[in-house]
């Protein structure tokens, strides 16, 4: 069992789909390969870069096996599992806990029903006592409509089976957990402009959008890190920034996907109610990651990252 312990760069996978909208697994294990070459040491299958709502279970237990099985120990996995709904996700967390090279469940702050921080707790208290394996809260307010407060999570991470969080809001309240959690809770950063200072900070690494694109450049910049080569980390993550900003520029992942369709990795488009960019918007993109006007519309080389020794 691969563990959070080994890994700084995770990436939020997409969920390739082929023209029916199918799940491509030869994509899915392409994408992978490259992807774990490139420097990624950890996956999260099933979250929300995954498209994840509009899997059905049995879609979402195939892709786990397939997935467990390409990546086949090289990196740590961590699969979506929660909902809004506690017993469900108890259920299906166990569900999954039954996959061979599954290490982690992740498990959101349940969105839509807006519980207040007791109700937080209560539920991630019940699915703790209740599943068997190794979770991780996923605080991300912006999708679930309210926040975990730092105390929360901070309060939660005595329990035995959470063993981390991917935590979505600011460095302020991160530097909080990371000063009071538990000794082996491990916290990334859900925020690919974090990456870098919330390693600063003591957070273990970020669970990564970006990294789908720029592997090798998030890679080096960590490693620049760890030489204490703080300058030339710095630079690294001013040349990432506006790059990973720009990846949100519409709703993800549409514009990752596009990025990697464009590379030959065949993604596919995204299911409703997201939909694919459109070529004005492919065009917007391409500029905001420095490409050439309508890059997005033709076929993009590998490597992204040229001009970053230019930089």
């Amino acid at each position: 069992m691969a563990t959070l312990i080994d890994a700084d760069l995770l990436t939020a996978i997409v969920t390739p789909f082929d023209e029916n909208k199918k799940i491509d697994f030869d994509s899915l294990e392409k994408l992978t390969n490259y992807l774990i070459e490139q420097g990624c040491n950890g996956f999260v299958i099933g979250g929300t870069t995954g498209e994840t709502p509009t899997l059905t279970h049995d879609e979402k237990i195939e892709l786990y096996k397939h997935f467990g099985q390409i990546v086949n120990g090289r990196a740590v996995v961590i699969a979506g599992t929660g909902s809004n709904n506690t017993a469900e996700t108890i259920k299906f967390t166990n569900e999954v806990a039954e996959i061979d090279g599954i290490d982690y469940a992740l498990v959101v702050v349940p969105p839509y029903n807006k519980p207040n921080q007791r109700s937080m707790v209560a539920h991630f208290t019940a699915v703790n006592d209740n599943v068997k394996m190794p979770i991780l809260i996923y605080n991300i307010p912006g999708r679930t409509g309210v926040k975990m407060e730092k105390e929360t999570v901070v309060q939660l991470s005595k329990l035995d089976n959470i063993k981390g969080i991917k935590q979505c809001a600011s460095l302020e309240e991160m530097e909080y957990i990371i000063d009071h959690k538990a000794a082996d809770f491990q916290v990334f950063t859900g925020e690919d402009t974090q990456a870098l200072t919330a390693r600063l900070l003591g957070a273990n690494g970020v669970v990564s959008v970006a990294s789908h694109i720029y592997t090798k450049e998030m890679r080096r910049m960590y490693d620049a890190l760890y030489e204490g080569k703080y300058p030339e980390a710095a630079r690294i993550q001013r040349w990432l920034t506006p790059r990973m900003q720009a990846l949100f520029m519409y709703p993800s992942p549409s514009p990752v996907k596009a990025v990697l369709n464009a590379q030959g990795f065949e993604t596919g488009d995204c299911r409703l109610p997201l939909v694919a960019l459109n070529d004005e918007e492919k065009v917007t993109l391409a500029q905001h990651l420095g490409l050439e006007d309508k890059a997005l519309l033709q076929k993009l080389p590998l490597d992204l990252g040229k001009d970053l020794e230019n930089d």
